[in-house]
């Protein structure tokens, strides 16, 4: 690709010409002498190869093919100026990307309402959002690939601030043989029941988390397809309430009458990474995820998302 010919400041000067209204109003606005300003649109036109103005009377006037360039100009220079800004920023210790990993049972409508909020906080940082399942999510923390964590479990070496609990039903199809019995249900009933369990996405020492008593077990790799295979008739599981709100009310889905352990409520907790220093960006972002993560979930459900 070949370099430009046409400078940044070139372009910033053509704005001013058509934005101030002619070369005089330019030279005056950018603190520099007409004959400058006009040197400098009549270079780059000629560099271009193409006129951008023409005179009309006594004001310039941009051609059709000025109207063009310098529509597409104007993000240009709008974008190299966002990109000298972040570098400033970067310089005052504002982190460029701040590296989420997030477990996959965790709602998602708090971390869309807290990333909403952050946007126009960010001045330009990335948020690299990652989805794990069970250990998964402390394996990224723990390999330094994450700045901050959001998991049901507890990490080692590290501690949390406390989140909000999640809700785990115990569901199946309400033609399930396990709800044509009819009655409250025992671990005897479940262990001849087909139980679809989520695949735990850590590598090195993936756990088995809940109860496992069934002699058949199939493993899915997402909540979605657990919910999926369920609501289809295939087994019973386990899933979070927020994920499966919809099929229950519905009736697609029906919570298992059990005696007991019907329902599971881990807590949840958010960690950040010890080994590197939590940058202004990720402070904020993490006062973002509490204070979502403290309203109930019916009523963050309701807010509207920032623009």
């Amino acid at each position: 690709m070949k370099a430009p010919r046409v400078t940044l400041d070139q372009w910033r000067t053509l704005q001013a010409v058509v934005d101030h209204g002619g070369f005089a109003q330019a030279a005056e606005a950018t603190h520099r002498s007409q004959s400058s300003v006009s040197y400098t649109v009549a270079r780059m036109q000629e560099q271009l190869g193409v006129p951008l103005l023409r005179i009309d009377g006594r004001k310039a006037v941009l051609t059709e093919a000025g109207e063009v360039l310098l529509r597409r100009s104007r993000q240009l220079v709008k974008q190299a100026s966002q990109l000298e800004e972040l570098a400033h920023h970067m310089e005052q210790g504002w982190e460029a990307e701040v590296r989420l990993v997030v477990d996959a049972a965790y709602p998602n409508a708090r971390l869309v309402r807290a990333l909403s909020a952050f946007m126009p906080q960010s001045r330009g940082c990335r948020v690299r959002l990652r989805e794990e399942v069970l250990s998964g999510v402390d394996e990224v923390l723990l390999e330094g690939t994450a700045d901050l964590a959001i998991t049901g479990m507890s990490v080692p070496g590290y501690l949390g601030a406390e989140l909000n609990s999640v809700e785990f039903v115990a569901v199946a199809h309400p033609d399930h043989p396990l709800h044509r019995l009819q009655r409250q249900l025992t671990v005897q009933d479940l262990e001849s029941q087909l139980q679809v369990v989520i695949r735990d996405s850590g590598r090195t020492q993936p756990r088995d988390v809940g109860w496992l008593g069934a002699e058949h077990r199939w493993t899915v790799g997402s909540l979605p397809t657990a919910a999926t295979f369920v609501g289809s008739g295939l087994g019973f599981a386990w899933l979070p309430r927020h994920l499966i709100e919809r099929e229950l009310r519905e009736g697609t889905l029906k919570p298992l009458p059990l005696d007991h352990g019907g329902r599971r409520h881990p807590t949840f907790y958010l960690y950040a990474n010890k080994d590197r220093g939590l940058g202004p960006a990720s402070q904020i972002l993490i006062e973002l995820i509490r204070r979502f993560d403290a309203v109930p979930l019916d009523e963050v459900l309701a807010m509207p998302i920032a623009p």
